[in-house]
């Protein structure tokens, strides 16, 4: 019998890409989507590529899905067995002003023909990529996935839009969704606009490293191939009761920034040039993950060790400073 086939929207992204190579390694045959937004280097995401790019079982689709036609793509959802939606415009500090436009296209509008389109072919399941962004400002912590979503961010507000859409085609036409809310994640191919990979590259090249804020904000860092794992595990489970749910999936460990800059500090063997700035507007006091759901509806809890994680993303950036990508 051959393996299914699953269709990865954001696949030279991040996370897209990390998840594209899993699958693929797992044996899936993979189709790709990305349109390649100018929102960070394409070299960095051409990168990111370069190992499924060999494989026979990976099939990239250059596609923007906020301009094509829900026509278009149906076409490319002819065959596919699941989508995990990972495609999006991230980034709560650029979310502001006229900017939001672009968020509400690759966010909402984006989502939404994907969602329309998926009704016309047989997936059996569609992952929705969101993100702890949609909680906001929230004092009574771990947060839990029934609390009211108050976004701090136009990001947040178009990820949380894009939730909605997905439960309004679950609960209208049965659409078969799940929702993972991602928190902060980090480790090798983490964007250029994230904390962490400015810290590195920073210490790394004897540069100044810029906090906004005084580094008491405390952020719920997750490895990448531990979102990686929740995300498989949640569209290979055959079980109605994911569909339509909103999951966490975080280390529930928060970290101090601070804390995590030392950390880097003594893995990298610098001491870093710290220089305080003013806090950004959209960022949030602490992100903090109660994932009793993720442990109970997928099985799934993190298993990578912080300090490890961090040492991986390190070595990822020293290779992308000798290849002159950063």
């Amino acid at each position: 019998m051959s393996k299914k086939r699953v269709l990865v929207t954001g696949c030279a992204g991040f996370i897209g890409s990390h998840i594209a190579e899993t699958l693929i390694n797992r044996g899936y045959n993979v189709i790709g989507i990305d349109c390649f937004t100018p929102y960070y280097s394409i070299k960095l995401k051409q990168h990111n590529m370069k190992n499924i790019m060999k494989s026979r079982k990976f099939n990239f689709i250059k596609m923007n899905l906020a301009k094509a036609s829900i026509n278009e793509i149906s076409s490319v959802l002819k065959g596919i067995d699941y989508v995990i939606h990972e495609a999006a415009q991230p980034g709560v500090r650029n979310s502001w002003g006229e900017n939001f436009g672009i968020y509400v296209e690759n966010n909402i509008i984006a989502t939404q023909k994907l969602l329309e389109a998926s009704l016309r072919s047989k997936v059996k399941k569609i992952i929705y990529a969101s993100s702890s962004s949609i909680y906001g400002n929230v004092k009574d912590v771990p947060i839990k996935e029934d609390i009211i979503p108050r976004p701090y961010s136009p990001y947040g507000v178009t990820k949380i839009a894009a939730e909605n859409l997905c439960r309004a085609y679950y609960e209208n036409y049965s659409l078969p969704v799940v929702i993972l809310r991602y928190f902060t994640v980090y480790g090798p191919r983490q964007r250029p606009d994230m904390a962490f990979h400015k810290f590195i590259k920073a210490m790394l090249k004897n540069e100044l490293v810029k906090i906004y804020g005084d580094g008491s904000q405390m952020r719920d860092f997750t490895y990448v191939d531990d979102d990686v794992e929740a995300t498989i595990l949640a569209m290979e489970l055959d079980d109605d009761a994911l569909l339509g749910e909103a999951i966490n999936v975080g280390s529930s460990r928060p970290v101090k920034l601070l804390d995590a800059v030392k950390m880097i500090s003594g893995i990298v063997g610098v001491e870093p040039q710290i220089v305080f700035s003013e806090p950004r507007k959209g960022d949030v006091k602490v992100t903090y993950a109660n994932i009793s759901k993720a442990r109970k509806l997928l099985g799934w809890k993190p298993r990578t060790d912080f300090r490890y994680g961090l040492e991986r993303q390190v070595e990822w950036m020293r290779e992308l400073i000798s290849i002159g990508l950063i």
